[in-house]
């Protein structure tokens, strides 16, 4: 459980949650038990309300409303209509807790306005449970804890790249399943089998897949005393009954492995990933890898603070359609903004470079600058939106470069609950786009207000 203190809800951090924390239940606020911990904020008779009189039964609510406006100019480079609508959405949590016991509930209520297309999933849901679970603590060994959930619940495994919660889009991705999790003074396992939720466009009408299954296990050894350093290794699986890829469709089996190094030492900050796939497509053999990461270095001490940054990614495509074997990986359920806040293709068969940097007007306020570059890895296979639906096949043309992308992004944390932030970005089309189809300009603009505690 993460304490979480008042100065936890302020500052700005355009590629995460504007305050708090995305799942909500990662959060503790047990520490409001002894009077001389609280600040007098007005949000804290709402995160510890107790419900006996040695404080063990209590009861810690929150809400998060938002409402974020797209606009897509030149859709798929000209392919499609331009797109333009509101998402909005309402989701109250309530977090119960009897001793080692807890119950978590955490409704949504969404909505979209203004769209002329037809209604996705991840547009609205209308009313539904996004998370409900059980949870029970106990422990092991001196200072080993062991936690047991199950039912219906956000999961983020590491950088998000292979697991996330799909925070950007308007309907988050949640699991129905059950994940235990052991705990030592540096270290973690986590272990889980799980279904995704697929999402539907009315009310309670959300439902556990029964096309996708997803279960693995999850170490982290902390390299300090701090989880702000440390190292992972993994291994997930997932089983698809009707994956679509350049090549074809069918069913996939994917077992992935890999690794991750982090750390912060408040000024150099890095985080590096690796891993490789193994499973079958169709019946023959599927092979893939990808690395990627983010190195990074802030300028604290000087005017503006100045955060310099640069991103990159390898990950295989596949290298002949007409070979039965499948080389393209699949990143599972990544997060939803991957790149940038709004990007057109996806982390599959692809080499990404972005460089950015972002400063500090005032203590508040951020404001991001980031140019990024795209080239198919593979000249045999297409190209990819995050959801892994195929933008554009690769049969056509035999050009690596897809094009570059720019965008600058600006947020304010208004208050502690509130955060404005506002993006615009173009992608401009490379050769690739250019011969094989449609190659206008994409032009995209967000606007965004999030209240959260």
């Amino acid at each position: 459980m993460l304490p979480v203190v008042a100065d936890a809800q302020t500052g700005t951090d355009i590629g995460r949650a504007p305050t708090l924390t995305i799942e909500r239940y990662p959060e503790s606020w047990s520490y409001l038990a002894d009077p001389t911990q609280r600040t007098g904020r007005w949000t804290e008779p709402f995160k510890y309300i107790p419900l006996s009189a040695n404080g063990s039964t209590y009861l810690t609510t929150g809400l998060e409303v938002r409402s974020r406006y797209e606009g897509h100019a030149n859709v798929r480079w000209g392919a499609a209509p331009d797109d333009g609508y509101v998402w909005h959405r309402f989701m109250p949590y309530a977090d119960f807790h009897v001793g080692k016991l807890r119950l978590f509930a955490q409704p949504i209520v969404s909505g979209i306005s203004g769209v002329r297309r037809a209604k996705r999933p991840v547009d609205t849901t209308g009313a539904d449970m996004l998370q409900a679970f059980v949870e029970v603590e106990t422990d092991v060994a001196e200072a080993i804890s062991l936690r047991l959930s199950a039912g219906r619940k956000l999961i983020s495994l590491g950088a998000g790249r292979f697991v996330d919660t799909r925070y950007g889009p308007n309907i988050p991705q949640a699991f129905d399943g059950f994940d235990l999790s052991l705990t030592g003074k540096a270290w973690q396992v986590k272990a889980l089998y799980s279904r995704p939720v697929d999402n539907k466009l009315d009310d309670f009408d959300d439902r556990t897949s029964t096309q996708k299954s997803l279960w693995g296990v999850y170490a982290t050894r902390w390299l300090g005393e701090t989880p702000t350093n440390g190292l992972d290794v993994y291994y997930l699986g997932l089983r698809d009954r009707n994956a679509v890829y350049d090549q074809g469709a069918g069913k996939e089996l994917v077992h992935t492995i890999g690794t991750r190094i982090f750390g912060d030492t408040g000024s150099r900050y890095w985080n590096l990933e690796g891993a490789v796939q193994h499973g079958t497509f169709a019946g023959h053999r599927r092979a893939a890898w990808g690395i990627g990461g983010e190195i990074g270095y802030r300028f604290s001490q000087v005017p503006l603070q100045p955060d310099l940054r640069l991103s990159a990614d390898v990950i295989s495509g596949d290298d002949d359609p007409d070979d039965p074997e499948l080389g393209t990986l699949n990143p599972l359920f990544p997060r939803g903004k991957y790149f940038v806040s709004q990007s057109p293709i996806g982390p599959r068969n692809l080499i990404h470079v972005r460089p950015s940097i972002t400063i500090h007007p005032c203590k508040d306020v951020e404001l991001s600058l980031s140019g990024s570059a795209y080239w198919r890895q593979s000249t045999g296979d297409g190209i990819y939106a995050i959801s892994g639906a195929l933008v554009r096949s690769g049969k056509d043309s035999d050009a690596r470069f897809i094009g570059t992308q720019a965008e600058i992004a600006i947020a304010w944390q208004a208050t502690p609950e509130l955060n404005l932030a506002a993006s615009v970005g173009l992608f401009d089309p490379g050769t690739f786009i250019r011969e094989t189809g449609p190659s206008q300009v994409i032009k995209l603009v967000g606007v965004m207000a999030n209240y959260r505690f």
